[in-house]
């Protein structure tokens, strides 16, 4: 036998043994494609973990890696047997349906780790890893295997004889900090879902108590669960290197929040009311992708597409009725002033009348929707909490209220209506409507439906079982999980696309099902309308939000907020205003979240006759809500943002620059503007001895010419905003 021939059969025995033997130990690495970021995974004594390495540092030191549960009886835990190693890439674009940026480049390094969990009757499992430009995702694939032995077979377990298949019962994936750094958080297991202004702290120093002391406080009696927070949860190293822990593709799943232990972050998946963390009918489970997004700056974090490229494509063979826009609303008026109210009486707000009134409003400057709110019946009753029953429905009006009359009138005036269904986390009350309410909304050309979810509490949802008992779930649950998947497909069933309010997270599931607009999901303007002075948003709140609860999804803000003091009303019965109210912002202000705040259903919040007339009004009329490209121009967490965008139908940019409670000067660099062109700046600005506590409500409007060499100055006074519209010049 020549040597060539010995090589090639030592060649072949050798491949043979690698893909039959188990690894005893290993140490492994896959590099982004830029290779600024590493990802290397260590196993030894049948233990996995992870390291993270940005640029040479050690970001995230190892950090374990496992999940607790049992599928069809086959055990898992923290303890592998893994018997192959796989690689992978991958370099594609796509484009979006609607966005901050028309294309999307999705290019990763990919490794794969196989086997089994090491006990007589583990399932198979795969640890998909990918590493990106801009962070890691990974994500657990857990199956029975595929030659399992019968049931009879197999060893009693606790969950034997039990409908769930599969249970996860603990994710054990942690997140391992190598430095003590500032952090940027808000609580879980807390009354209130997401909608809590932000804490900035060190990693160590997260507490609920912490949280009371220099945020808000927490009633004792409320808190309930682990020393846990929300994500997406955001870091800044004294490098500058900044970091945020997320999920991407939560499909039958549980949330993840994260428990706080020292600089050592753990998975804590929301339970079951029986503690079970995740059960499945069938003999697979797939978790989340589980994400940490790595930039060089805050700045640089914000323009991340990790979690849409964690995503899958688009499911919707037809999206032209999906469409972005502007609306108007009744809204303000019962959130804000207490002019008017849901339920019945006599100021009731959706009257045919004063709907029509906003139909001509709205058709009159060209915004593409109107909402309304408090058109069925329901609202009359202990709507708020009871969770288990309702009185909502959702196809019938109330008695004042011809929806007929304003949907004709609708269609003639060639203006949406956006319905609205509000649930008070009645859940079995609205699944049983959900054919119906969205196909009533087909029928009357409603395209966009705004949903509610309000229920304040802990482990507030109610959910009825087949014998009529009652369990307390978590919001953040898989049953809220679940539930809001299914009203996210069944709206695509009737051409409906959705904008939620008190939702659950996002997680990048708009690529999969593009009507899926906007979320709430944060504090918004709402507590700027019905929150005493000393508890609502603080002017630094749309600084930080940029930088956490914006790299998940977009974000239903409804800025545009005119009248800025003196106007609210105690109730719509005592029509005192109350001039200790102002809510902490600038007109110029307002005007820049338009650019800041993306959504692509963006609502002008204020009421019709405070934006008549007024000159600022023209930004809000020309802004987009669907983009060409986004860049972050600057921005520090908790202190300022500057954002550009590009309109996806034009050749124009707008820019908007917001501060915190400070005062700053401001650079910045035009040179992404295209070259050799002149462009007219149309600025909209605070006077110079403005800012939210002295001039909100004045305005400049200055007109000058800009190109891309230019560096364009100014100044942000305290709690102020600068909004910009750039034209080329013919």
């Amino acid at each position: 036998m020549n040597r060539k021939m010995i090589f090639l059969n030592l060649l072949f025995i050798l491949i043979i043994f690698s893909c039959n033997t188990n690894y005893e130990k290993f140490e492994k690495s896959i590099f982004s494609p830029d290779k600024s970021l590493e990802l290397k995974l260590f196993f030894n004594n049948n233990k996995l973990h992870y390291e993270v390495v940005k640029d040479n540092k050690i970001i995230i030191e190892k950090s374990l890696l496992g999940i607790e549960g049992e599928i069809a009886d086959y055990k898992m835990g923290s303890e592998f047997i893994v018997n192959n190693i796989s690689y992978n890439n991958k370099y594609e674009k796509w484009d979006q349906v609607w966005g901050e940026q028309k294309t999307i480049t999705n290019h990763y390094n990919e490794i794969i780790i196989s086997g089994k969990f090491n006990y007589d009757y583990g399932a198979d499992y795969k640890i998909k890893f990918r590493n990106f430009n801009d962070g890691i995702g990974f994500r657990y694939e857990l199956e029975s295997p595929e030659n399992s032995p019968t049931a009879d077979n197999i060893p009693t377990t606790i969950y034997k004889n039990k409908k769930d298949i599969a249970v996860v019962t603990n994710e054990l994936t942690q997140f391992n900090f190598t430095e003590d750094s500032n952090s940027w958080w808000i609580p879980a297991y807390a009354y209130r879902r997401y909608e809590f202004l932000y804490a900035n702290t060190k990693i160590s120093e997260i507490s609920r108590q912490n949280f009371s002391d220099l945020v808000e406080y927490l009633n004792p009696d409320d808190r309930i669960g682990p020393e846990a927070v929300q994500t997406p949860f955001t870091i800044q190293r004294d490098d500058g290197i900044t970091i945020a822990i997320h999920e991407a593709n939560l499909t039958n799943y549980s949330s993840m929040a994260l428990k706080v232990d020292g600089t050592k972050l753990e998975c804590d998946l929301f339970p079951w009311s029986d503690g079970i963390k995740v059960r499945r009918q069938e003999e697979k489970i797939i978790s989340p992708w589980r994400t940490i997004i790595v930039a060089n700056s805050p700045a640089e974090l914000t323009m991340t597409t990790l979690t849409l490229n964690l995503n899958e494509p688009n499911k919707l063979t037809d999206t032209n009725w999906i469409k972005p826009g502007k609306y108007i609303g009744l809204w303000w008026e019962m959130i804000g002033t207490n002019q008017s109210t849901w339920g019945s009486g006599p100021n009731h707000g959706a009257k045919t009348d004063r709907v029509l009134e906003y139909l001509d409003f709205g058709s009159k400057y060209n915004f593409d929707g109107v909402l309304v709110e408090g058109w069925n019946t329901g609202w009359d009753d202990n709507w708020c909490c009871s969770g288990d029953g309702g009185k909502f429905d959702f196809y019938n009006t109330h008695p004042d209220f011809d929806n007929k009359i304003v949907a004709e009138y609708a269609e003639k005036r060639g203006i949406r209506l956006v319905g609205h269904h509000e649930t008070g986390s009645q859940i079995a009350n609205y699944e049983s409507q959900l054919d119906s309410a969205f196909a009533y909304c087909k029928r009357n050309g409603i395209r966009v439906v705004k949903t509610g979810y309000v229920n304040d509490g802990v482990q507030n949802i109610k959910r009825k079982d087949e014998n009529g008992k009652i369990h307390k779930e978590w919001h953040h649950g898989q049953y809220m999980v679940e539930h809001c998947r299914k009203v996210l497909e069944t709206a695509a069933k009737y051409n409906v696309s959705l904008v939620v309010h008190e939702p659950i997270k996002d997680t990048g599931i708009r690529r999969t099902f593009p009507n899926m607009l906007s979320r709430e999901g944060a504090r918004g303007q709402e507590f700027n309308g019905f929150m005493p002075k000393d508890w609502n948003n603080k002017p630094n709140h749309t600084t930080i939000i940029p930088f956490t609860r914006l790299l998940s999804s977009p974000m239903d803000y409804t800025p545009g907020i005119f009248n800025l003091t003196d106007y609210r009303y105690n109730s719509p019965e005592d029509r005192t205003i109350n001039k200790s109210h102002h809510i902490p912002s600038t007109i110029a202000k307002e005007l820049a979240l338009y650019v800041v705040i993306y959504a692509p259903m963006q609502m002008a919040a204020d009421l019709p006759q405070n934006y008549e007339g007024h000159p600022a009004f023209k930004f809000i009329l020309d802004v987009p809500t669907d983009w060409e490209s986004t860049i972050t121009l600057n921005g520090e967490i908790g202190e300022y943002i500057t954002v550009a965008r590009k309109d996806i139908n034009s050749n124009d940019w707008y820019i908007g620059s917001i501060t915190n409670e400070k005062e700053r000067e401001m650079n910045i660099d035009l040179s992404f503007l295209d070259p050799n062109t002149l462009y007219k700046a149309t600025i909209y600005k605070d006077p110079i001895d403005g800012g939210w506590e002295q001039k909100p409500e004045e305005i400049v409007i200055d007109e000058i010419t800009l190109s891309s060499e230019d560096n364009y100055k100014f100044k942000l006074p305290k709690g102020g905003g600068h909004a910009i519209k750039l034209t080329p010049n013919p």
